[in-house]
């Protein structure tokens, strides 16, 4: 397959910062706005946190459907085509409003387009780097997008730190725009080889197909959504693919459950507001983009993606704990400069499971995870939603606020302990394309 220049990745790196700019920057006036619409004048509202967690569980069950799908129908119609859609759904929810009067009819519609915009676009965006990044370089591209994304999530917020609610979302729209513009003006499409055809869940000898008929049942065949059994399959393939679906699972379920909760916490706890919480994401993202950007592809190379896996989980935990834990308004703050290692997790995840598979089924295999992690959005509100209400409320059994919060930590622990059982495997995409071209009917 052909490599895209330099200058690909960074017409997708732009893209990929304009679109995180536009949805990072309204993240630390959302807990406001909604306390302000169904509670208004207080600073706890077990309400709005059951509510938060309702949302998160329907947008888990949406894309739990459509990760997969996005990525098998990515593998055949191309990353720039899939990426046009949830890009462009993303502008709706910025652009309505969200008074008091409205605010339902907001919830609605970010809650309908999150189905298919939350994670869809970092699914392709690392299948697209899949694509044009040899397997040796694979985990530092991956550490430069999230670096990308990091730094998108810094600057994000800190214009929230300076403007008022109304002027932020208007300039989010804004900018969500141009990031849909620019991607289909500027971004190459990556090119996917489909004259051999020997997809990793078929036990058929690969062929060529030449006939039109073949390629529109192939077409049909591959972008149909993939059942429980293709998945089941694709989990086989590899011990460390299934050992990475697991820490997927368990690293989300407390990724989401420490989202969910801990802005309401820290508003409850310390009366926190969108600017506190604006610095406090600053402080995480600085420390994030700087890790990525700079030590993980200096790190990557000589301690490989298990070992930082495992060092990125650990440090997730610690700055789970310390929040939990927290006894006064500065420990938050400093629990934040632990995002200088727990941001190794992600990518490094991620670049584990894409040299499991082949060039063909990068889409395919990152829908596959991000679907597992959708799996754990579900799940994750009706376990830390109920227990943040009532630690928080009147009617806790014990005076521990951030209960809760230290049980997400234990979560996260779960994937740490599986990431160290993770151990070093050959990538097989290369050894599949090489068997496939060896092995082909004439």
């Amino acid at each position: 397959m052909e490599k895209l220049s330099p200058g690909g990745l960074s017409h997708l790196y732009m893209t990929i910062f304009l679109h995180n700019f536009s949805t990072f920057m309204v993240i630390p006036a959302i807990t406001d706005v909604t306390m302000t619409a169904l509670c208004p004048g207080r600073d706890e509202c077990s309400i709005a946190i059951y509510l938060t967690g309702f949302q998160q569980a329907i947008v888990g069950l949406g894309t739990l459907v459509m990760m997969p799908l996005v990525g098998n129908l990515s593998d055949k119609c191309g990353r720039k085509a899939l990426l046009t859609l949830p890009m462009i759904f993303t502008i709706i929810p910025l652009a309505y409003s969200r008074t008091r009067n409205f605010f339902y009819a907001y919830f609605v519609a970010k809650t309908l387009t999150a189905m298919v915009c939350e994670g869809s676009v970092h699914c392709l965006a690392l299948a697209y780097v899949a694509d044009n990044v040899p397997e040796g370089r694979r985990a530092s591209t991956f550490g430069i997008l999230s670096g990308i994304s990091s730094s998108s999530f810094v600057c994000g917020t800190l214009f929230t730190r300076f403007v008022s609610t109304t002027s932020m979302f208007q300039v989010a729209t804004s900018v969500a725009a141009v990031a849909v513009m620019y991607m289909r003006i500027f971004l190459p499409d990556s090119i996917i080889d489909d004259n051999i055809s020997a997809p990793l869940l078929s036990t058929e000898k690969p062929k060529v197909s030449n006939s039109d008929e073949n390629s529109n049942a192939e077409l049909q065949s591959s972008t149909a959504l993939p059942s429980l059994p293709d998945i089941i399959a694709l989990l086989k393939t590899s011990p460390t693919f299934s050992q990475a679906a697991i820490v997927a699972f368990f690293s989300n379920l407390a990724d989401v459950g420490l989202h969910a909760s801990l802005l309401y916490y820290l508003k409850a706890r310390f009366h926190f507001n969108k600017d506190q919480f604006a610095d406090l994401m600053v402080i995480s993202g600085v420390a994030g983009t700087i890790s990525q950007l700079v030590l993980m592809p200096l790190l990557a190379p000589v301690l490989g993606e298990e070992r930082l896996l495992s060092i990125g989980l650990l440090f997730g935990c610690a700055h789970m704990f310390f929040y939990g834990l927290a006894w006064s308004f500065w420990v938050p703050y400093a629990a934040a400069m632990f995002s200088i290692f727990f941001v190794f997790a992600q990518p490094c995840m991620r670049s584990i499971v894409s040299k499991q598979v082949g060039p063909s089924e990068q889409g395919k295999a990152q829908g596959c995870i991000s679907g597992i992690c959708s799996f754990a959005n579900v799940i994750s509100p009706f376990a830390f939603s109920p227990l943040t209400a009532l630690f928080l409320s009147e009617k806790a059994p014990f005076n521990f606020p951030g209960f809760s919060i230290i049980c997400v930590g234990f979560a996260a622990m779960v994937a740490f302990i599986q990431s160290v059982m993770i151990k070093a495997a050959p990538p097989i995409s290369s050894e599949r394309v090489s068997s496939n071209c060896n092995h082909m009917e004439p």
